[in-house]
């Protein structure tokens, strides 16, 4: 008989220091390669050229392997902390979530900064073999030494040159953490040339010492000339450049100095040449702030088309008509970005739509107006693109029996047939069904309202699914028959490219998410191997936080009990005054009004929405069976014996 181990108080363990980072570095950073880690002091170099404290960063590949990032700044403070009693350096090095960025009020090191999830060089030193930092600042030179996370060579001060001042960090990354040691060149090359072309003046270098080479950029010319060098193609019209930044004065509820700067180039093919940065971080996968120039571009090409009345009759311009021909540029300055996870590749921040879009909308109006030719270009460009998106998506209509089928009534429709942008969203409740038809995009997403729970249809015959109202209005308006799994379904009548179940963030909501994922997996499996069933995750708690320093009044969502301790933590670490916030519980979807609804669960560029996989559909069948059978009874309360204590009962 096997034995059981042993569970009492000496079974938990604390995670010290840097230990998080070491057991599980993909938290954290990327593993791939060592990139990532190396990225994090080339940031901090930024943050001080970004801050106007620098002007030279040189990143050395060193033959032994080693990485070293210096620049001219103030220089990392070598004294020790008031609180703490340890050499500033030492900590900024070794303890998460400590650093000067996160003081945002007027007395700050930083107001803006890329490094704001508090735990950039400590990973990078936990995760390296051995990590020097030098430090020249007030006429003297302090040096310390890490191995592995831990100080091997305690600070030491000795008399340095009077009107030196920066940091040099040297980096030797421990290679068990990383697939490949070797940093990719092409994407160093990528990652150093973008800091130059969005810090004009600023001169970066890149020297190679197994090569024997050394690289140096720097642009005078800023956004315009990195652009005209990459594109693939010739502009339609004259490129569109602009930069706008918020002012003490302005009323906007946007800090002093928030913004962006952009160039875009708008060209016949599709576009070639898509870069966004936020605080010199680039975001790879996009984000809020590209929405937002998304969506300030559109909106003025828009209002320019009304207002010389070039639209045809019947056709109806999307975004995309516009933007999947626009080439750009984007440097986003953000007070406080939230970005997702711990790399930061995309800008999840609501605020930067709108403080994007705000600035970009106007400054193109202007340009389309003082360039009136050039702007009918661009409108004939948007509206042939409209014309033959529209012509791809006419389809017939599936036949059904003798007639056509009849849309269930309660289905407020969308006006798309593009599979590509079409949404149903299956909604819980008439009056969560009202809000989100108020709050939709009427283009391309259809509401169809669910009343009360629906049907368990585990152990339904397929014959009979259709004498509940709920099925068959759910299967008519999809346009996909119910089938069985391992059959070639018919999918040619399919009405919408994403199905979404949007049920409350609570236990309810939870439950009739259970009962449609088994409707579909069960009877609709076709559309869950092709990717079309998606679940929407509203959120449960609502913050509104008061104005912090340069900061203005915030308001924030949070899906869980998780994010919303997150959120505080993250108001305290940033000075809020305990209590000064205000939290707000949704009971369920019908208390959202129609902007709440859209801004946090139906709009593709600020939502969560999770789409169905089912990679084993073995277990995913047993859980179903267990959870939905009628014969599981038995089996269902020993599971819910087992796990009962470790759920919250939602009361």
């Amino acid at each position: 008989m096997a034995v059981t181990p042993q569970y009492g108080e000496a079974s938990i363990r604390v995670l010290k220091g840097l230990e998080p980072v070491k057991q599980r570095p993909g938290m954290y950073t990327r593993t791939d390669n060592p990139l990532h880690i190396m990225q994090e002091v080339l940031d901090n170099a930024a943050d001080e050229a970004l801050a106007g404290h620098g002007k030279r960063i040189a990143l050395v590949l060193h033959a032994d392997g080693s990485v070293s990032v210096e620049d001219d700044g103030r220089g990392i403070p070598f004294g020790l902390h008031p609180e703490e009693g340890v050499p500033v350096v030492e900590i900024v090095f070794t303890r998460l979530h400590a650093g000067g960025k996160f003081d945002k009020g007027s007395g700050g090191a930083y107001s803006f900064s890329g490094g704001l999830h508090g735990v950039g060089v400590s990973v990078t030193n936990a995760l390296a073999r051995r990590l020097e930092v030098t430090v020249h600042r007030e006429g003297q030179t302090a040096s310390i030494a890490f191995s592995h996370g831990d100080v091997v060579q305690p600070v030491s001060v000795q008399p340095g040159a009077p009107r030196k001042q920066g940091t040099r960090v040297r980096v030797w990354p421990e290679p068990r953490y990383f697939d490949s040691p070797e940093l990719p060149r092409a994407e160093l090359l990528h990652l150093l040339r973008s800091k130059a072309v969005l810090m004009p003046g600023v001169i970066v270098t890149l020297s190679d010492e197994k090569r024997g080479e050394t690289q140096t950029w720097q642009y005078k010319g800023g956004l315009r000339e990195y652009l005209q060098a990459n594109l693939s193609a010739e502009p339609l019209v004259e490129l569109f450049e602009g930069a706008h930044y918020a002012k003490a004065s302005d009323s906007e509820n946007f800090a002093e100095g928030e913004g962006a700067a952009w160039c875009v180039a708008f060209t016949e093919e599709a576009a070639s040449q898509r870069e966004s940065y936020v605080n010199l971080i680039p975001t790879v996968a996009g984000g809020t702030h590209e929405a937002g120039l998304k969506e300030g571009l559109f909106q003025a090409v828009k209002a320019f088309i009304d207002l010389h009345s070039l639209l045809p009759k019947g056709v109806k311009l999307m975004p995309e008509d516009l933007f999947g021909r626009a080439s750009f540029v984007l440097s986003a300055k953000v007070l406080d970005p939230q970005f997702q996870g711990q790399t930061k590749e995309r800008l999840n921040s609501r605020d930067a739509l709108r403080l994007v879009g705000g600035y970009v909308r106007p400054a193109f109006e202007l340009w389309l107006n003082q360039h009136v030719e050039q702007g009918k270009k661009l409108a004939d460009l948007v509206i042939k693109q409209a014309q033959s998106r529209q012509r791809a998506a006419q389809k017939v209509e599936k036949k059904k029996g003798s007639g056509v089928a009849v849309l269930p009534g309660k289905l407020t429709d969308c006006e798309s047939r593009d599979l590509s942008v079409n949404e149903l969203f299956l909604v819980e409740g008439d009056s969560a069904g009202g809000s989100a038809k108020m709050g939709r995009n009427k283009e391309t997403q259809a509401i169809l309202p669910l009343r009360g729970k629906v049907l368990n249809t585990w152990e339904v015959e397929r014959d009979l699914l259709f004498k509940n109202n709920e099925v068959h209005d759910i299967a008519v308006a999809i346009g996909v028959d119910p089938h069985a799994a391992g059959s070639t379904p018919d999918l040619s009548g399919l009405r919408y490219g994403k199905v979404c179940i949007l049920s409350d963030a609570d236990v309810d909501g939870a439950h009739i998410q259970v009962l449609l994922l088994s409707l579909f997996y069960k009877h609709f499996p076709g559309l869950v191997a092709a990717g079309h069933v998606h679940v929407a995750r509203p959120p449960l708690y609502r913050v509104d936080a008061p104005a912090r320093g340069k900061k203005p009044p915030l308001k924030m969502y949070a899906l869980d009990e998780g994010e919303l301790a997150a959120i505080l933590d993250k108001l305290r670490k940033e000075g809020a005054r305990e209590g000064s916030w205000t939290i707000s519980r949704f009971k369920g979807l019908g208390e959202m009004s129609a902007e709440q609804l859209w801004d946090t669960t139906l709009n593709p560029d600020t939502r969560r929405l999770l789409r169905v996989d089912v990679p084993d559909l073995a277990a995913a069948d047993g859980v179903l069976t267990q959870l939905m059978g009628r014969n599981e009874a038995a089996a269902r309360r020993e599971l819910m014996e087992r796990l009962g204590d470790a759920v919250e009962v939602d009361v």
